[in-house]
Parts: structure tokens; C-alpha cells; sequence
């Protein structure tokens, strides 16, 4: 697993060269739950029908703002990760005895090209994109951000050798109360936990000299680093022992929480364009149609797998292509499509979906595509593992106007219609 790439994507200002940052995501699940008294590790705990874990990888993996994921887990899950983690745009990396340990090889891993790094528990199925934005957007301002949320409650504060029994053991029922602490100053970390890199790279090294931190804020913070407070959630709790995990469950059942509709239909729709050029075979669903020309691209270019893969990944919410096999990533360069189109599928089955039908259209003035849209139709339901009968595909010029309308592109509409299992 070590020698997997990263499936990363460099995001950039369509209007400029100017490279927008790049942004690095760890999620901590290396260790093995063991207070909470399951029988496997709490992060593969099935919560409203997909394990805990992926929670966190699915929503690191949507926000349009992450360049890549890392997974830092523990040392027997390397060669043989858990389904969940079998996923497009995930790095496996071993984690360390200590969850400070399993960050800094977690920070080995991550791009160079790395501007914020993020650290995210994996125990905290909740995180959203508005939370991952806030604290990206406050650790590129000031260095390092953590969401946090202010205490509620009136804070005591009684050292344990306040209430000490004459062995030196601290006593519960016999401790007093040395202050209360003022409740506006108080706040409860949480993660996700963002920093610019050369931030997290002192608190990594401060940690691996022997300091000990709680958390990398903590680290940060020791290594002279200010760290800014960014609002986090009631709802983006822990979980650690089994009444945390009954909450859970809880929560999600009360919200209705739509990341877990299990009735809902969902529709996705896709476009492609690539240019005709000579030397290259033209390929449409995995069929090789004969012509004098064929389609531009860093794949194989098949653009009617790509147009229906966007479909499909855009009604899961899943990201889309470009996220996941970027064009400056040479693992696919000449790659077949249908294989793409084959991940994107696994990809949205595993957050629960099944495709109902498909619905693509091939604008393209030459060749003539009615006698292989039979071969193309089947093709395609076969990659997908649908019936024939769901998946149609219809071909028509653009009366000469425009690139295509010239013969010298072929685009592809699709629309996908998609079912919570």
C-alpha cells in the first residue's frame, strides 16, 4: 500500500495561472477504540448503514476544497484495508503507538505541494464542509485553526492533589473545588485541526524530540505558534464509549439527517467535450467505432464514459472526475475509461446508492453513431451492471454549429437517476 499514489487535484483559477491552495487531509484512525467495548474497532462500527470511518472520509472527499485524503490507520489493516477504505482518492498510511505518532507519519505522506494541512479525527463522524472551510480559511490567515465550541457549562477547577486520599490517590467524592473558572473563556477543541505547513512541520518535530501533546494544537502552541479559535458544532461530537455511539445513532435519527435518506432519489447530470484529432482511436463506451480521427485527452478520452461517470458521481454528491483521476496525475495517462467509470460506480455503491437508468446524448456531426449505439448501449450496462433496457444513448449533430457542429469535437450530455439502497 505504500507505494499507492495520491489521487490529488490541483486546483486552479480558470481565469489565471495562479495556483489555488492546496490543501492536504489526515484523518486519525489508527487506533483500536477499545474503551468503547466493541468487539471490532469503533471505526469500522456500522452507523446508519456505512461504518463510522467513512463518514469522515466521505466528507473530506466531497468538499470541492480538499486536494487530497490520508488515512492513517493501524499497522494490520496495511495489507489488507477494510472495504471502506477501498475507495478513489484515498492514501493508506500506518500510524504509530501514539495518535501524535500516527500524525507525523501521516504528515510524511502528504504532498510537498501542501499549503494547509487539516487533522481530523476519525471518531468524529459529524465534520461538514462549512467546518473544514473555517478552518482552512482561518489557518492560511493566521497559521493554525482549530473548530472549537464554547463550554456551557459552569467550569470547576480542583487538582486531583486537592482531593487526594492519604495513598495519594485522587478521590472523586472527597475533592473540593479550588476556583470556578470564568465559563466565556472556556472552549472545547475539536477537529478538524488546520495548519499552514511549516506550522505543523515544528509541532511534528517538537513531538518526535518527546514533547507530549493532547493534540497537534497543543504542539503548536508549545512550539510559539498562535492558534485561532474557529466555531465548531454541538453535533460534531467524539465518540468514545458506547453511550457516545448511542448518540450518535440518535442524532442521525432525529435530524433525518439527509446524508442517510434511505427512501430519496437522486439525479445527477454529466458533460464531456474533447477534440478530434488524427493518430488516435476513437473510443465511445468502451467501443472502438471505426473513423480517421479519434478524441483527444490524457485517458483514452472516451467521452461518453466520462460525461456518464460525472452523471453518476454528481447524484452520490461523490466529487467528479477530475477530483478523482486529475489529468496531471500520469497513473492514468492512456487509461482505459471504462475502468474510471468502473471505480466511479464502486464509488457511489459504496455510500449506499444503486443507478436506476441512464440517459446520454453524443453530439457529433461525423461518424454516424445509429448503428453502434446497440453495441454502445450494451457496453456500457455491462461496465455498470445494469440491464441493457436502462441505459440509452442517442446521437445528434449540432447542424454544423460551433466546434462540434464543424466535426471537430464530439460532447456528451448524460443524466443519471440514482436510489438510496
Amino acid at each position: 500500500m505504500q507505494g499507492r499514489q495520491i489521487l490529488a487535484l490541483e486546483f486552479r483559477n480558470q481565469a489565471s495561472d495562479e495556483r489555488v491552495m492546496y490543501v492536504s487531509a489526515i484523518i486519525a484512525a489508527g487506533g483500536h477504540g477499545r474503551r468503547l467495548g466493541a468487539g471490532v474497532p469503533k471505526q469500522l462500527l456500522d452507523l446508519a448503514g456505512r461504518p463510522m470511518l467513512r463518514w469522515s472520509i466521505d466528507a473530506f472527499l466531497a468538499c470541492d476544497r480538499v486536494s487530497e485524503v490520508v488515512v492513517v490507520v493501524p499497522p494490520e489493516w496495511a495489507d489488507a484495508p477494510p472495504a471502506c477504505l477501498r475507495v478513489p482518492g484515498v492514501r493508506i498510511v500506518v500510524g504509530g503507538e501514539r495518535r501524535q505518532d500516527s500524525v507525523a507519519n501521516g504528515f510524511d505522506a502528504v504532498s510537498t505541494r501542501s499549503d494547509v494541512i487539516l487533522i481530523h479525527d476519525a471518531a468524529r463522524p459529524f465534520v461538514d464542509a462549512a467546518m473544514i472551510g473555517r478552518a482552512i480559511d482561518a489557518a492560511a490567515e493566521t497559521g493554525a485553526a482549530i473548530v472549537a465550541v464554547p463550554a456551557r457549562d459552569t467550569i470547576k477547577w480542583s487538582p486531583a492533589e486537592m482531593g487526594s486520599a492519604a495513598g495519594g490517590q485522587p478521590r472523586g467524592d472527597r475533592r473540593v473545588i479550588e476556583r470556578t473558572l470564568p465559563r466565556e473563556s472556556i472552549f472545547l477543541a475539536q477537529t478538524p485541526q488546520a495548519f499552514r505547513r511549516h506550522v505543523l512541520r515544528e509541532a511534528v518535530a517538537l513531538g518526535r524530540a518527546g514533547v507530549e501533546g493532547t493534540d497537534e494544537a497543543a504542539l503548536a502552541e508549545q512550539a510559539g505558534h498562535q492558534v485561532r479559535l474557529v466555531e465548531g458544532s454541538a453535533r460534531n461530537i467524539k465518540v468514545t464509549t458506547a453511550e457516545d455511539f448511542a448518540i450518535a445513532k440518535a442524532l442521525l435519527e432525529m435530524t433525518n439527517d439527509t446524508r442517510t435518506d434511505a427512501s430519496g432519489f437522486r439525479i445527477g447530470s454529466g458533460y464531456d467535450l474533447h477534440r478530434l484529432v488524427e493518430g488516435r482511436p476513437l473510443i465511445l463506451g468502451g467501443v472502438t467505432i471505426p473513423f480517421d480521427r479519434g478524441l483527444a485527452g490524457h485517458s483514452d478520452a472516451d467521452v461518453l464514459c466520462h460525461a456518464i461517470a460525472d452523471a453518476i458521481l454528481g447524484g452520490a454528491a461523490a466529487g467528479d472526475i477530475g477530483q478523482l483521476f486529475p489529468d496531471t496525475d500520469d497513473r492514468w495517462r492512456g487509461a482505459s475509461s471504462v475502468e474510471l467509470l468502473r471505480q466511479a460506480v464502486d464509488l457511489v455503491r459504496a455510500r449506499g446508492f444503486r443507478i436506476v437508468n441512464l440517459d446520454a446524448t453524443v453530439i457529433a456531426e461525423r461518424p454516424k453513431l445509429g448503428a453502434h449505439r446497440a453495441s454502445i448501449a450494451a457496453s456500457l450496462a455491462s461496465v455498470i451492471g445494469v440491464p441493457d433496457s436502462v441505459v440509452s444513448v442517442k446521437a445528434k449533430t449540432n447542424e454544423g454549429e460551433d466546434a462540434t457542429g464543424r466535426g471537430e469535437a464530439i460532447a456528451v450530455h448524460a443524466v443519471a437517476l440514482l436510489e438510496k439502497a
